[in-house]
């Protein structure tokens, strides 16, 4: 990670953050960044806010009138949120979905963190080359949307987008369609078409904490030699990656691309290095678990 040249010295006063979502209870990420503002010595505080969908409107002009210096959004507002910014980043622009605004004296900016963290992280803890591989992406809401988009600049042979509502998935691969060969499919197609994937990514919350017995696919198509990514991070171990491990498949959970999107959004509210590795492991220690490598 690269700060922009700021020193500490420079961010003085108190930085209010936080994460908007629904549910936003689970979410661990005010455990991390309140980790990594300790790390940096700087003064502030990282809030869960809980906003409904029928809220999100006035949700984002209480951060100007409340001073946010910024906000990480998630499920299920990342697309919603776009329309009442007032200026989207290239990044957000590109993928289509909202993961990070930053409040410039009450200009509110969009960005999305969510594919550059996730393909850094599966880069370096899983498959140091994507060019050429068959891709199934589950799921077409605002993160599949960042990590098709990041996924596509790697070259790949093919993206597959399965959905339990496939107009949507035909919806985002055309999207994409001038970039590169991607389709859009409905989950019932995935049993037939699975065996020819080498990567397989999970973008729904299907598993997570704490319908942690849950899984998005049968695990039946899943062979040795596979690689099976899934974005949730709590549980560390999804029920998905488990029954992968166990048919040979190498498995990459969701823990690296929550720290390194965390990690750019800190960057940019603060313009400092992100302590990406002090983030982790404040992940970790909470999850009793590590990462896989």
């Amino acid at each position: 990670m690269t700060g922009t040249g700021r020193n500490i010295q420079d961010v003085q006063q108190e930085l209010l953050l936080g994460v908007m979502g629904d549910p936003i209870a689970q979410s661990k990420s005010p455990l991390m960044h309140g980790a990594a503002l300790r790390a940096l010595g700087l003064p502030g505080a990282y809030v869960p806010l809980h906003i409904m969908p029928d809220e999100l409107g006035e949700a984002v002009q209480a951060i100007r009138t409340l001073g946010f210096r910024g906000v990480n959004v998630t499920i299920p507002h990342k697309v919603a949120v776009m329309q009442y910014l007032d200026r989207l980043d290239a990044s957000a622009v590109d993928v289509g979905a909202v993961n990070t605004i930053v409040n410039d004296n009450g200009v509110l900016t969009g960005f999305n963190t969510d594919g550059i963290g996730y393909v850094r992280s599966l880069k370096t803890e899983a498959v140091p080359e994507l060019s050429g591989s068959r891709i199934l992406v589950i799921g077409a809401g605002g993160a599949a949307r960042g990590i098709v988009s990041a996924l596509l600049k790697e070259q790949p042979a093919s993206v597959l987008i399965a959905n339990r509502n496939e107009e949507r998935a035909h919806h985002l691969a055309e999207s994409f369609g001038s970039r590169g060969s991607v389709a859009g499919a409905g989950m019932e197609a995935v049993p037939g078409m699975i065996g020819g994937m080498d990567i397989v990514i999970n973008t729904t919350s299907v598993g997570m904490y704490p319908s942690m017995e849950e899984m998005p696919i049968d695990p039946a198509g899943l062979h040795e030699g596979m690689v099976v990514s899934d974005l949730i991070y709590n549980p560390l171990h999804t029920r998905l990656l488990t029954e992968a491990l166990k048919r040979g498949c190498t498995v990459h959970g969701g823990l690296g691309m929550f720290v390194y999107q965390g990690a750019y959004a800190f960057e940019y509210w603060t313009g400092l290095e992100a302590p990406a590795e002090i983030m982790r492991q404040t992940i970790e220690e909470c999850l009793g678990g590590s990462a896989d490598k």
